[in-house]
């Protein structure tokens, strides 16, 4: 019987603070205008406006006529891309780059944290970790630098291996000097996220583990992976979604005319048609393509994910 009541009361509750917010919104909305206003003018002028660009993937862009004045010719800058010989080149290079380094490249964060979860003395941990933090500092651009001396006949490496090989020029090598320097400069800082999610494990159960002797990996199993199989999912999910998104600055500062057959993505094809070539309604529809496969494999993803994590996805 006194449950009833006691339900009711709260629903009653409930609906007041509701009413009283909305009294006080309607009443007051002057301040929220004027403190959501500057990021709403910033969203739609930067984030919304742009998007009435894509009309020049439609057209031959002529930048006096301007998008309306410029020639409509439909579809036909997307099948001048999809007929091209190189287009599967371009595909193949650009998927092969960003599969390889999410294989690679996904787990060495989760890896770091679970080896950082493990240092008791936090005066060491903190030096680990400002070490593995610092080169997510170092500009893409200077760590090109750094990678082309490395890698030189005469840099390190070379002198390490007796040889005089320059790796640059090498097709066959490109992809494993992206990923690995790409390990390098980023997976100390992605593992903050993982790091902070293991925060919150149960030391209890953690303890309770180790006296039932549990060993590392069983620990890891059945006390830390629970803790962060959610933060995981979400940016397994997040990354797949920007499979086609390589970063162009790095591909395009590795890149040289020898390694041009595994080095030339989309990205840095569009950069050469749009901004050298002045090609510019075709390299639009070619950055369109790459942001439309990206959203289908968002989407995908995240129902695949969904279906096999009980419903949870973004």
């Amino acid at each position: 019987m006194s449950k009833y009541p006691a339900t009711a009361a709260a629903k009653s509750t409930g609906s007041n603070e509701l009413h009283n917010s909305l009294v006080y919104i309607r009443q007051h909305w002057q301040l929220y205008v004027i403190f959501l206003m500057p990021a709403l003018l910033l969203t739609i002028i930067f984030r919304y406006f742009p998007m009435g660009g894509i009309l020049i993937a439609f057209t031959e862009y002529n930048p006096i006529r301007g998008i309306l004045g410029s020639e409509w010719i439909g579809f036909e800058n997307f099948h001048r891309f999809l007929s091209s010989p190189d287009f599967m080149r371009y595909l193949g290079n650009t998927l092969k780059l960003s599969v390889y380094g999410l294989l690679w490249g996904f787990p060495a964060p989760i890896l770091l944290a679970f080896l950082l979860n493990r240092i008791i003395s936090s005066k060491t941990k903190q030096k680990i970790q400002l070490v593995l933090y610092m080169p997510n500092f170092i500009s893409v651009i200077v760590l090109c630098g750094i990678v082309h001396i490395l890698l030189s006949p005469t840099g390190m490496i070379n002198s390490l291996l007796g040889t005089s090989t320059n790796f640059m020029t090498m097709p066959s090598a490109f992809r494993t000097i992206y990923i690995a320097s790409g390990i390098w400069q980023g997976a100390g800082w992605a593992s903050i996220i993982y790091t902070a999610a293991l925060s919150n494990a149960s030391k209890e159960l953690k303890e309770a583990a180790m006296i039932d002797g549990a060993n590392i990996i069983q620990q890891i199993k059945a006390v830390e992976w629970p803790a962060i199989k959610d933060t995981v999912l979400i940016q397994f999910i997040m990354s797949v979604g920007n499979i086609m998104s390589i970063g162009f600055e790095k591909a395009y500062a590795l890149q040289t005319d020898l390694n041009l057959n595994t080095s030339e993505i989309i990205s840095t094809y569009v950069y050469k048609k749009g901004l050298l070539d002045g090609d510019y309604g075709f390299s639009t529809a070619v950055g369109l393509f790459n942001t439309v496969i990206n959203l289908v494999l968002l989407i995908s993803m995240n129902a695949i994910v969904k279906k096999m994590n009980d419903g949870k996805g973004i």
